[in-house]
């Protein structure tokens, strides 16, 4: 068969025909369809949907040894060497992680330095301290002998002039003196020497009992599960969690955490602009991400009365505690979580979308299928829809977008606006 122009011709034009036929039909299915709501009637909610972050309610602490916390152990901080994957379930006793031991073995090296100088001055102390006084003990003898022997000279010189026996006599008083004197410095050396070997004594007393402390808790760096369950990391009051090359410190000495999974809360951050209309003993609806067929029931136990700032923006966020009323197996820690609060609830009333909505000149209405522009009185409103309070009743029909012939609708209902400036 020939194809001849002509043919070609006729064929592109039933084609040009059949699409505008198919462009015609879907735009007049789907402006029927779409253009027109029905005003629905029944329950209103009002939500503040939020954000959050899964978590338990209890938890058991697995921490590092409590003996960190002592004088004795005097670490800055002990980075965390190795540890457990997140969400692992352990057994009671089974390894959680291991604490880098560099810096406890670089201290007790210094610990162990300074023993052995403490050592040597305690040992240099009692030396120093028993030459000292077998010498003043030496010097007191000779005193004594001294004494006995101005005494004898004393006694031999009766018969000599008085001039000699007055010497003799200040010679005994001067010797008697002397070993007076003598006796009391004795005394207030051997004090003083004890005291000086007891310092010496308690300073060398102090290394070791420092050296055996950081020992004993050396042996403590395998960190164990104090009971069966599962491992969550520890998150730090940055919001960062602990992980491996964390530091340890005296003050928090939590490597990770074991979750009650039997009882969670999901936490999550309103903004400043809707906190004041969430209060605790609201209801509120929970999904997650993980499971988007599953929604649980819960309710808002906690609302923050200080604000804080998103990291990397000005925005403020309060923090809300939503706890969830049945927990199944499927949730774990962690996960990210919606919460629709219910902060308002209406029965019976009439709603329309905000897309429906227009406003001119303080005065709200809607495009009504009858051709009019018919004024509504709204009340409050979520993310989509509003309340009408008056102007429309439950069937009626309304435009979801403005009508390209709007100019023509005329307005009704006027008389809504003098009835709700009176009220």
């Amino acid at each position: 068969m020939k194809i001849t122009r002509k043919n070609i011709a006729i064929g592109s034009g039933i084609s040009v025909l059949l699409v505008l036929m198919i462009v015609f039909l879907t735009t007049g299915s789907d402006s029927s369809e779409h253009n027109f709501f029905e005003v629905p009637g029944g329950r209103f909610e009002v939500l503040v949907t939020v954000t959050g972050e899964l978590e338990s309610e209890n938890q058991v602490l697995i921490e590092a040894p409590r003996e960190l916390q002592s004088r004795n152990i005097r670490l800055r901080g002990i980075p965390i060497q190795d540890l457990i994957p997140e969400g692992s379930e352990v057994n009671r006793g089974d390894w959680v992680a291991t604490l880098d031991r560099t810096e406890a073995e670089l201290s007790l090296r210094d610990l162990e330095d300074q023993m052995l100088r403490e050592e040597a001055q305690y040992n240099a102390a009692i030396l120093d301290t028993t030459i000292q006084m077998s010498r003043r003990r030496d010097e007191l003898i000779n005193l004594e002998h001294a004494v006995e022997e101005r005494r004898l000279i004393l006694e031999q010189s009766a018969y000599e002039p008085p001039a000699t026996i007055r010497q003799a006599e200040i010679n005994l008083d001067r010797a008697i003196r002397d070993l007076e004197q003598a006796r009391v410095n004795y005394v207030l050396y051997e004090k003083r020497a004890s005291g000086t070997v007891k310092e010496a004594a308690l300073n060398l007393e102090r290394r070791i009992r420092r050296f055996r402390a950081l020992q004993d808790v050396m042996d403590k760096f395998v960190i164990t599960a104090p009971q069966s369950g599962m491992v969550i990391y520890h998150r730090e009051w940055s919001g960062q969690k602990r992980t491996v090359g964390s530091n340890i410190n005296p003050r928090d000495l939590t490597v990770a955490v074991m979750p009650d999974l039997t009882s969670l809360v999901s936490r999550a951050w309103v903004s400043e602009i809707d906190v004041t209309r969430v209060a605790p003993g609201q209801p509120a609806r929970i999904g997650v991400d993980s499971y988007p067929g599953r929604t649980y029931s819960g309710t808002v136990v906690e609302v923050s009365n200080v604000g804080q700032e998103l990291p990397g923006t000005e925005a403020k966020v309060f923090e809300v505690l939503v706890h969830i009323d049945r927990v199944d197996y499927v949730l774990r820690p962690a996960m990210t979580s919606s919460n629709s609060i219910v902060v308002a609830s209406y029965d019976d009333v009439e709603y329309i979308p905000l897309a429906a909505l227009h406003e001119q000149d303080g005065i709200s209405y809607v495009y009504h299928s009858d051709g009019t522009r018919q004024v509504v009185i709204t009340g409050d409103s979520n993310e989509n829809f509003v309340i009408v309070e008056q102007g429309l009743e439950e069937g009626d029909m309304v435009y979801l977008d403005k009508p390209e012939d709007s100019a023509l609708f005329p307005f009704n209902g006027t008389e809504l606006l003098a009835d709700d400036v009176q009220q």
